[in-house]
């Protein structure tokens, strides 16, 4: 059993935390919202940290789950000094390949270890412990966590060094993207051909159009049941991010940016918290 630290209890990071205490790993939680600890507290076994330097100070990993660049590039600068040597600091967050590569840089210089790991599978993924974790780093750190982060985690693979495991999350996001739209406008053509859209889905998802999305999110766009899963403000979060790095590297991305300005309407639509199967909805104004 390890001594974990984990950073950031949101939607994603308090399940995580959560398999982690119940594997019996000796598991410290911090965030910034103290409320928030406590509510995990009171369903999980571990300890509350009153700050970043209280939660890493004798961890063997350290696990954060934030929002944005700036959030993880803060939360290692309070980390990275305070940490014990040779230890790991794993970075669930979907981030710019940039920073996953400087933090490494900077982890090296005090003797420490870093992992990009940014995941896919949603809340629910997270709740069930059937997470997908896309890794990048060193192997031999690669190695130290990956039986730890099994905890929570149905598929972990290392891609490569540094900054490798957000470029695999910005492939996965594309991937996503293309397939969500394609879904809604399947559906949306389907109803008004005067076809009953789920029928359809029946016949159609037992063929080459199958897909995740098509088995889990089909229903509720029909629905128009927008109120679960992965928000449209986190999916225009990461395609931002994709779509600097295809300008760096000079991929072409049109669909993707396409897609991307179909979810600046849903935003201005009010629904930048809702699931991202609700590009659908712009086909329905």
């Amino acid at each position: 059993m390890a001594k974990i630290a984990f950073l950031g209890l949101g939607t994603m990071g308090g399940p995580m935390a959560g398999h982690l205490a119940a594997k019996g790993h000796e598991t410290t939680v911090f965030n910034r919202t103290t409320a928030r600890a406590e509510a995990w507290m009171k369903t999980h076994r571990g300890r509350i940290a009153e700050s970043v330097a209280d939660a890493v100070r004798h961890a063997d990993i350290v696990f954060s789950c934030l929002g944005d660049d700036p959030d993880v590039r803060e939360i290692a600068r309070q980390a990275f000094p305070e940490m014990q040597s040779a230890a790991v600091f794993v970075d669930h967050t979907t981030t710019s390949a940039a920073l996953a590569r400087d933090l490494a840089l900077e982890a090296a210089k005090h003797d420490l270890h870093f992992v990009d790991a940014p995941v896919s599978g949603g809340q629910a993924g997270a709740q069930n412990g059937q997470l997908t974790v896309m890794c990048g780093g060193e192997a031999a750190a690669f190695a130290r966590v990956e039986p730890v982060i099994a905890a929570y985690a149905k598929m972990t693979k290392l891609m490569g060094p540094a900054g490798a495991g957000q470029l695999t999350k910005m492939v996965n996001q594309i991937c996503i993207a293309g397939v969500v739209e394609g879904l809604a406008e399947g559906l949306h053509f389907a109803k008004r051909a005067g076809l009953d859209p789920l029928a359809v889905v029946d016949v159609i998802s037992k063929g080459a159009a199958q897909s995740w999305q098509m088995e889990n999110r089909s229903a509720t766009m029909v629905q128009d049941k927008f109120d679960f899963g992965f928000a449209v403000e986190w999916m225009r979060k990461d395609l931002r991010i994709t779509l600097s790095e295809a300008r760096t590297n000079g991929s072409q991305l049109p669909l993707t940016a396409l897609v991307d300005q179909f979810y600046a309407e849903i935003e201005r639509m009010g629904g930048k918290r809702w699931d991202t199967s609700s590009l659908i909805a712009r086909l329905k104004s």
